[in-house]
């Protein structure tokens, strides 16, 4: 389509308008970014023994606000196998986007980097914050369906997602000159109507918020864990937990998980500590163990536990506890084919996504970034994913080993109706990267004409598929947990993180994680308030 010099000048007038707009508004927080009081620690032997009323394994995206919303009236231990975001520039600089994705190790990287089955290269969260610390930092809401068929209570999702906005989101004060060039370029494509700034996942070509303020400052759901309340919150940083530790009831045939055991990530697998959860004389108002560790760590950390497909706790000699078939199935990830629109590496600065394109009837998300290549030199994208995949995997242990990578296969294009939706996608990567505001901005002609055959473009497809980072599943609602993420056939065990999904939602699927840690959080806090009701009477 061709855009008109009346509607770009309305355009620019819009931004401007909502530029100095943005400029004027307050910060949604009232905290200084990092300034910590709740109770951090990096030592195993203070938390060793101790007892809690909740228990969260894994201070990611999901954790940190399930956390924060616990601590309001229980005692609760975050575990966090990472280290702290704060005074980390390669985190929580804008300018530095797309670099701690570079330099991965073993066991303390900020990220860690895992090569699933199918070849493609992906990369875990290793910090506080989890993959909101490394991530794009596009913030979009799930759709009023995705909510209908979670069966989540709409103005308590609307709430919990409010309260991690008025902390954490931010509007863009001003669009940068690819964000800019890109959003012309969805729009030449054709992907309308054009909606402007909005946190909905809605038809069309919009402007997202984001978790970098204006100031170019990451935040991650780490600084959501300001509104804990600071005497009953604990933070344990850079340890590990390698099992979850259950009592058998013989009598009624109960088995309850009572505590985990956990290493120092960086120390011994051998040297175990253990921490429980309070011991009350009814156990109908104990807390819970809740699991919180990502689509990998989770099913992973069940595994271990000895819950899970029997053939493969034999396989490791693990003691099983529970035979659940779910455990690290349905694992999926969304489809990605990125164009690269540039002729070569440049010297960029990393520019992070906020224009977002969501086409086709919501089944494909176009995003463009600039991303670096290597220390000194960017990439710039066109990338899309295919929203809701058929294509199914699993996860599987590889070794006992809690801090290394499980063997995870997401069969990517393995359904013929998410090759046929490739090819689609792929032609319309190509029509956007051929656009003029394309052209005009590297001050080029068109992108080399590629061949359009169908059998070309499948191949394509097959060679360039790579990962958009929103993986999910392997302990999915309906399958491992039930609607309240209690986990089928153990008490006072939970999993509240990605690894429940059965599709990715929205258009990034942080806004959601975030959302959902608060969402249930609160419904937890519901249910103990109902216990204490029924007691007084």
């Amino acid at each position: 389509m061709e855009i008109s010099k009346d509607h770009q000048a309305y355009k620019l007038l819009t931004v401007l308008l909502f530029s100095f707009a943005n400029l004027a508004l307050p910060f949604p927080f009232e905290f200084q970014q990092g300034s910590r009081r709740w109770h951090t620690t990096s030592d195993v032997r203070e938390v060793a023994g101790k007892y809690y009323d909740y228990i969260v394994v894994g201070g990611g995206t999901a954790g940190c606000p399930l956390a924060a919303t616990l601590s309001e009236k229980f005692s609760v231990l975050l575990v966090e196998r990472g280290s702290s975001p704060y005074e980390k520039p390669l985190v929580v600089e804008k300018r530095y986007y797309g670099f701690p994705l570079l330099n991965t190790d073993e066991y303390t990287s900020v990220a860690q980097s895992f090569t699933s089955e199918d070849g493609i290269s992906n990369v875990r969260g290793r910090v506080l914050g989890g993959s909101s610390a490394i991530n794009g930092g596009i913030y979009s809401r799930a759709s009023e369906e995705y909510v209908n068929k979670s069966g989540w209570d709409k103005k308590q999702v609307r709430d919990a997602y409010e309260w991690v906005e008025s902390k954490v989101v931010f509007p863009p004060v001003f669009l940068s000159p690819w964000q800019s060039v890109a959003e012309f370029s969805l729009l030449e494509a054709g992907i309308l109507p054009y909606n402007g700034f909005s946190l909905e996942h809605i038809r069309g070509t919009k402007i997202s918020g984001s978790v970098f303020d204006g100031f170019g400052k990451r935040h991650t759901s780490a600084d959501l864990l300001q509104a804990a309340n600071p005497k009953t919150l604990t933070v344990l940083l850079n340890a590990t937990v390698k099992g979850i530790i259950f009592y058998h009831n013989g009598n009624n045939n109960d088995t309850r998980a009572r505590g985990i055991r956990f290493i120092q990530s960086n120390g011994s697998l051998e040297e175990t500590h253990e921490a429980y959860i309070n011991k009350h004389k009814n156990s109908s108002s104990w807390g819970d163990i809740i699991l919180a560790a990502g689509a990998l760590g989770s099913p992973q950390l069940l595994l271990l536990s000895g819950i899970g497909p029997y053939q493969q706790l034999r396989k490791f000699n693990i003691s099983p506890v529970l035979e659940l078939p779910g455990v690290g199935q349905g694992m999926q990830d969304n489809p990605c084919i990125a164009i690269l629109v540039d002729t070569k590496p440049g010297k960029w600065l990393p520019d992070p996504p906020l224009v977002a394109g969501i086409a086709d009837d919501m089944k494909i998300i176009v995003e463009a970034a600039i991303q670096p290549l290597t220390a000194n030199s960017t990439r710039i994208n066109v990338a899309a994913k295919l929203a809701s995949p058929y294509s199914k995997g699993k996860l599987e242990l590889k070794n006992k080993d809690p801090r290394l990578n499980p063997v995870v296969k997401f069969n990517y294009l393995a359904s013929e109706k998410d090759m046929e939706a490739c090819v689609k996608m792929t032609k319309l990567l190509y029509r956007i990267a051929r656009t003029k505001s394309i052209a005009v901005f590297f001050g080029t002609g068109s992108l080399k004409k590629v061949t359009s055959t169908e059998y070309d473009l499948r191949n394509f497809c097959r060679k360039n598929v790579r990962t958009f980072y929103h993986y999910h599943g392997g302990c999915r609602v309906g399958s491992v947990v039930d609607r309240h993420y209690r986990v089928y056939g153990v008490k006072a065990l939970r999993i509240i993180d990605g690894s429940t999904f059965s599709e990715s939602p929205g258009t990034n699927p942080m806004a959601t994680l975030l959302m959902l840690g608060r969402y249930q959080g609160k419904k937890i806090l519901q249910e103990r308030e109902k216990v204490s009701d029924l007691k007084s009477k």
